[in-house]
């Protein structure tokens, strides 16, 4: 019995997606692929408020800086993130299909397109690193820092889009574990760099140690982007390492070659594997650009109400983060369950995978968003002293609270599609909700409720998304092969 047990614990995600597997597995294994995500997801918005508090201590202009070149970089580094989904969902499809060989032969493609596409990206973000501050309307004082923290950034793009491309590949494998806990380790990271880059050399008290000269570099703004782009290096190399000498299913010193001719022609891209890849992620990436466009408008609506509206709208967008950041980490577990169930042609495990991860979604962001309704008042005397920035980002995360559910299902619904290499019309239905519907009614709602109809329109957006991800998984035709 305990050689049973034993061996069951070193079963592979591939193998129990190929084998019968009561309710009760499927729910522990989505509970256990679902949990580490979670927990990074969660941490990582903890350490980003860290990192602001940080950045913040050194002024109004210093805070300015990053904020104003964060829509760009989400832009930039979000088009380097969707892009690695055009191959990490063939290789859940391979590995589900029990064809781990093939899934390597993606994997050495995959490094070589997407580090070539990370390369394009940077040149083109560099060569822009001092107009995009100027096009955004940055006051003067600040061009200097935030072109400089996003030249820092572009810069280090290629780098970094090793640890996007391995985080991916192992979350597919089913190791969500590991890159959970190497993410939780770059945001602890990204926090003792930020203390040696960010500020000068300097004699600090600390409670219990008291007095200690503490080494700094000084370089206050351009600290904050090499601090966090030293943190997302070392945690790169360690994916990266793990992928490719520890993963048993994916690591690439299983395959033997004749000689080095022969190895290096194992990474060079071949066009059924490439067109699959773009079929993925073409969609996505495009999904990505726009819904950052929009962000961007959403803002522009927002920013005529003035001071205490866009304070508040700021706020809330923060503290919804924490409801909302679990159902991502759900939805990375979908789409691995998906992709390697349909790559192992268990399409009824498919539809039970999508049901419990889509109910599990629901039920989290769900409890979340009551917990959000209570306690927002709470939350909010901690975040701002101000008495009318409370009282608009409490009145918006009332109102948001009642989206969170279907929220969810729009997040897991887009993970589902994703695993099964459905992204064309998701992508679309995604576009067109918060095109047509969110930004459209916030425009008009904006000039009669003021910030509250920002997020009235924001929520029956959110609602209308869930429930038509919901329709399009009931009756649309979302499940592809990579045949």
């Amino acid at each position: 019995m305990a050689l049973h047990t034993a061996t069951k614990r070193k079963e592979s995600l591939s193998d129990k997606v190929n084998r019968d597997m009561t309710l009760q597995e499927q729910i522990a294994l989505t509970f256990s692929l679902s949990l580490p995500s979670i927990m990074a997801q969660l941490s990582s918005i903890c350490m980003q408020y860290i990192d602001a508090a940080m950045v913040g201590s050194l002024g109004a202009e210093a805070s300015a800086s990053i904020g104003l070149m964060a829509a760009p970089l989400w832009l930039f580094s979000g088009l380097c993130i969707s892009s690695c989904s055009g191959f990490s969902v063939q290789v859940a499809h391979l590995l589900g299909g029990r064809q781990p060989e093939e899934a390597r032969k993606v994997l050495r493609q995959g490094y070589v397109v997407l580090f070539g596409f990370a390369l394009v990206v940077a040149l083109i973000g560099c060569s822009l690193s001092d107009f995009l501050p100027h096009f955004l309307g940055g006051a003067p004082e600040i061009l200097d820092n935030a072109s400089a923290y996003f030249f820092i950034f572009m810069s280090a793009l290629p780098f970094l889009m090793l640890s996007y491309i391995s985080s991916a590949m192992l979350r597919c494998s089913g190791n969500m574990l590991l890159p959970s806990l190497l993410n939780i380790l770059m945001c602890l990271l990204d926090v003792v760099f930020n203390f040696i880059f960010i500020f000068p050399e300097r004699d600090a008290v600390y409670p219990l140690i008291g007095e200690v000269h503490v080494f700094g570099f000084g370089y206050g703004v351009k600290g904050a982007a090499l601090g966090t782009v030293c943190a997302a290096a070392v945690t790169g190399l360690f994916m990266l390492y793990f992928l490719v000498f520890r993963s048993p299913s994916l690591k690439l010193t299983q395959d033997c070659f004749a000689t080095w001719g022969q190895a290096l022609l194992a990474f060079a891209p071949t066009w059924q594997v490439v067109r699959r890849a773009l079929r993925i992620s073409l969609p996505i990436s495009a999904q990505q650009f726009m819904i950052s466009s929009a962000q961007i408008v959403s803002t522009m609506i927002v920013a005529p109400l003035g001071t205490a509206s866009i304070a508040a709208h700021s706020f809330a967008i923060t503290i919804e983060a924490l409801c909302y950041m679990p159902g991502f980490g759900i939805s990375d577990a979908a789409t691995t369950l998906v992709g390697q169930s349909i790559g192992a042609r268990r399409f009824d495990l498919t539809y039970r995978f999508a049901k419990i991860t889509l109910i599990f979604g629901a039920l989290i962001m769900g409890i979340l968003g009551f917990f959000m309704y209570v306690g927002s008042p709470w939350i909010m005397s901690l975040m701002s002293p101000d008495l009318e920035v409370q009282a608009l980002a409490v009145a918006a995360l009332r109102i948001e609270a009642f989206a969170e559910p279907l929220f969810a299902v729009s997040i897991v619904g887009y993970g589902i599609c994703v695993g099964a290499g459905d992204t064309l019309i998701p992508s679309l239905m995604n576009l067109g909700s918060m095109w047509l519907v969110r930004l459209g009614l916030a425009y008009v709602l904006a000039d009669i409720y003021g910030l509250r109809g920002v997020w009235m329109a924001m929520c029956f957006e959110l609602c209308f998304r869930g429930l038509i991800f919901l329709a399009r998984l009931k009756w649309g035709k979302w499940i592809k092969t990579l045949d």
